[in-house]
C-alpha cells in the first residue's frame, strides 16, 4: 500500500514566497556561463560577420563569451523556431531577420513574432544590392532590364532563399518592369555569388558581403537599395536614382524567448547597445555600408508590430505563396 507524504501547509507557503527571490537571484547572477547566439545564415556573409563583431563587443560587457551558432536553411527561420521553444533564461538568443516574419506568416510556422519572443535590441539594417559578373551587362542596370525584356523568361537571378527579402523585393522590381526572371535560391551570398561569377545565373540580389568580388574586378553592383549611395561605392545608383522611388533596408535585431526576466532583458540590452558603439563594430558596419538602426527593447517591439503589418500587406500585394 503506497503512502502519500504530506508537506505542512506552512512549508508550502514559505516555498512559494521564496520563489520570486530565487528568480531574482538568478537574474542578478546573469550571466554566469556562455551565451548562444543563433545566426540563421551561413558563415562568411554580411549577417554572420556583423553578428560576430557584435557578439565579441557585447561579450566584453557581459563578462561571458557569446558563441555564434550558424543555422542556415528553412528560409532563415531556424533561429526563431529554436529560440521560441527555448528556456527564457537569456542563454539562447537569435538574430531575427525580416524573412522570419514573412515566412511565418506564409507557412503558419510554430512560432508567432509578437507572442513568442522578448525583443532585446534592434541593431542595424541591411544594405541590399543587385550584382552581376563584371562586364555581363555593359549598360548597367538599364542594360540588364533591356536584355531581360528582349529575352523574356530566360534570365535568372539568385538570392539567399525563397521569400527572403532579396527574393521578394527583386521580384517586386521585376513586376514593376512587367518582367519575369527565374529565381534560383542559394544557402548564402557566397554560394550565389560564385554561381554568378561562373555564369550559372545572370544576377544576384544580395547583401554587400560580395564586395570583395567587386573590389577584385570579378563583379560589379548594378544598383543598391539604400536611401543614399554606398559610401564605398558612390558610383552605384540607388533605386531612387533609377526612378523607382523605393528603398529597402530591413532592420534586424536580437531576440530572446518570451517570458525573459526584466533584469536579464536589461542586462542583454545594455550589453548589445554598448556593442553598437564599440569602435570594432562601427568599423565593421561602415566596411559593409550597413545602416545604424539601433532601437531599445520597447522601440524594437513597436518596430516588430509595424513590420508584421507591413509584411502582411506585402504578401497580399505580391500574392506570395509558401515554398
Amino acid at each position: 500500500m503506497s503512502r502519500v507524504s504530506r508537506v505542512p501547509r506552512r512549508a508550502l507557503l514559505a516555498g512559494a514566497l521564496a520563489m520570486p527571490s530565487v528568480v531574482q537571484a538568478q537574474s542578478q547572477a546573469f550571466p554566469n556561463k556562455p551565451i548562444s547566439l543563433i545566426v540563421p545564415f551561413p558563415p562568411g556573409g554580411t549577417t554572420d560577420i556583423s553578428m560576430r563583431a557584435l557578439a565579441e563587443a557585447a561579450s566584453k560587457q557581459l563578462g561571458q563569451p557569446i558563441i555564434i551558432d550558424n543555422k542556415p536553411g528553412a528560409a532563415n527561420t531556424l533561429g526563431a523556431a529554436q529560440v521560441a521553444r527555448a528556456r527564457p533564461d537569456g542563454y539562447t538568443l537569435t538574430q531575427f531577420p525580416a524573412s522570419a516574419i514573412r515566412v511565418q506568416l506564409l507557412q503558419n510556422l510554430a512560432y508567432d513574432t509578437l507572442r513568442d519572443f522578448t525583443p532585446v535590441a534592434c541593431i542595424v539594417g541591411y544594405p541590399f544590392v543587385v550584382a552581376a559578373k563584371k562586364g555581363r551587362f555593359p549598360g548597367g542596370w538599364r542594360g540588364f532590364i533591356e536584355e531581360a525584356r528582349a529575352q523574356r523568361g530566360k534570365l535568372t537571378f539568385g538570392s539567399t532563399g525563397a521569400n527572403g527579402t532579396p527574393h521578394v523585393y527583386m521580384a517586386q522590381l521585376m513586376q514593376r518592369e512587367g518582367l519575369e526572371l527565374e529565381h534560383v535560391p542559394f544557402r548564402g551570398d557566397a554560394d550565389g555569388s560564385q554561381a554568378m561569377i561562373g555564369g550559372h545565373i545572370d544576377v544576384m540580389a544580395c547583401s554587400t558581403s560580395v564586395q570583395g568580388l567587386v573590389e577584385g574586378g570579378q563583379a560589379e553592383f548594378l544598383c543598391c537599395w539604400t536611401p543614399q549611395r554606398l559610401r564605398r561605392f558612390p558610383e552605384v545608383p540607388t533605386l531612387i536614382d533609377l526612378g523607382y522611388d523605393q528603398t529597402v533596408t530591413t532592420p534586424f535585431g536580437v531576440m530572446a524567448p518570451a517570458g525573459l526576466p526584466p533584469a536579464v532583458t536589461r542586462a542583454l540590452h545594455d550589453a548589445f547597445a554598448a556593442a553598437t558603439r564599440d569602435p570594432s563594430f562601427i568599423e565593421m558596419r561602415d566596411r559593409y555600408d550597413m545602416l545604424p538602426e539601433y532601437r531599445n527593447s520597447e522601440d524594437y517591439a513597436k518596430l516588430l508590430r509595424d513590420m508584421v503589418a507591413q509584411e502582411t500587406a506585402l504578401i497580399q500585394r505580391l500574392g506570395l505563396r509558401a515554398n
